[in-house]
């Protein structure tokens, strides 16, 4: 509706400026197009001329196309985000997603002999899902450094508070992937290799590991995605040459298909705690005890879902004479069960 009413706006200006410029040209003996064209060009640089609030209007109707472009096309790169399932279209109004909480299985009878077979309910319930809310702090840029840089310093300030919220909805979405702790159906196993560093290799055992784990769940064979940390990718380049090989030949972020994965790199891993093999709760301190971790899962079992996203635009005014620039963004990553995703957890080198 504000796009709406800021088009009406725009359109109301031109013509209002056209009519005016027109008759002032054919007053003075010009053409009457040339003096349309010149007013609303000098309409479109000038606050003194035209409606006021076109200008500030149709700014931050370009602002906020450029934001929303931004954010939709950064996924590209992130190869793992892909193979997960967008629930886009399902966002309410109040950035929330509903979904239902199926109750359970019916029950399988085999060889039955007994009748009436008997009834049982199955209770499915709604689950309501809030996006999580990301804004970032004004960025101001003054007129002084519009008129004296070499650079188009707006358009470097709307990249990065781009890239800084792209950079944490990533590794959020990543650490939600994560299992909490070790379970049946959330396997978190630990690196068994050589001491380097104060730690263990990740070794292609390892990983195999992991591959039987899932196996044992009965998880298909497809759509199995393993993110690894930088650490991990370097274990296995140094004992795997045929990953090694495979390795300097990717991309868009893909690794390889190998050991039964879909793999990826990424450099936010989560961290554990290796007193426990825990995860660390997001945005929590780094301690001495904690290690990073290569984190699966099965894509299908996943879900991720992009809300509003709005730029902040403020004009230069009279004191201050400096533009500013902050977005809100509604995003969540997370697996639609807790199964069916696990994490290879580095272990610590005894000393």
């Amino acid at each position: 509706m504000k796009r709406f009413q800021t088009i009406l706006i725009m359109l109301f200006a031109v013509v209002a400026n056209a009519i005016c410029g027109g008759t002032v040209a054919a007053m003075a003996g010009f053409s009457p197009v040339v003096g349309a064209v010149a007013l609303n060009a000098v309409a479109a640089v000038s606050p003194m001329f035209g409606i006021q609030g076109l200008r500030a209007g149709l700014y931050t109707e370009i602002w906020t196309g450029e934001t929303i472009k931004a954010f939709r096309n950064a996924a590209e790169s992130i190869g793992w985000i892909n193979k997960i399932r967008s629930f886009d279209s399902a966002v309410a109004k109040n950035n929330t997603i509903n979904f239902v909480d199926l109750g359970g299985d019916p029950t399988v009878l085999v060889n039955n002999s007994t009748y009436p077979i008997g009834v049982e309910s199955l209770t499915d319930a709604n689950k309501a899902i809030g996006l999580d809310k990301y804004q970032t702090k004004a960025t101001k840029v003054t007129d002084d450094e519009v008129r004296g840089l070499s650079y188009d310093k707006k358009s470097t300030v709307i990249e990065r508070h781009r890239e800084a919220v792209d950079q944490e909805k990533y590794a959020r979405a990543l650490h939600a992937l994560a299992p909490s702790q070790n379970s049946t159906a959330t396997p978190v196993l630990e690196t068994t290799g050589a001491a380097y560093n104060g730690r263990k290799r990740l070794t292609v055992q390892d990983v195999i590991n992991l591959k039987e784990k899932f196996d044992a769940l009965k998880v298909p064979s497809h759509d199995r995605v393993l993110v690894l940390s930088p650490e991990h990718v370097n274990d296995l380049l140094v004992q795997d040459t045929t990953f090694a090989q495979r390795y300097n030949n990717t991309e868009k972020g893909k690794v390889i298909n190998q050991y039964g994965f879909e793999i990826y790199e990424f450099v936010d891993v989560p961290r554990y705690n290796s007193s426990n093999n825990k995860k660390v709760a997001y945005g929590t301190a780094a301690a001495n005890t904690d290690t990073t971790a290569s984190i699966a899962f099965y894509a299908p079992r996943t879900m991720k879902a992009t809300g509003e996203t709005k730029a902040y635009v403020d004009e230069p005014d009279t004191q201050n004479q400096e533009w500013r620039y902050n977005v809100r963004h509604y995003f969540i990553c997370l697996p639609l069960k807790e199964e069916a995703i696990g994490a290879i957890v580095t272990a610590k080198a005894s000393n």
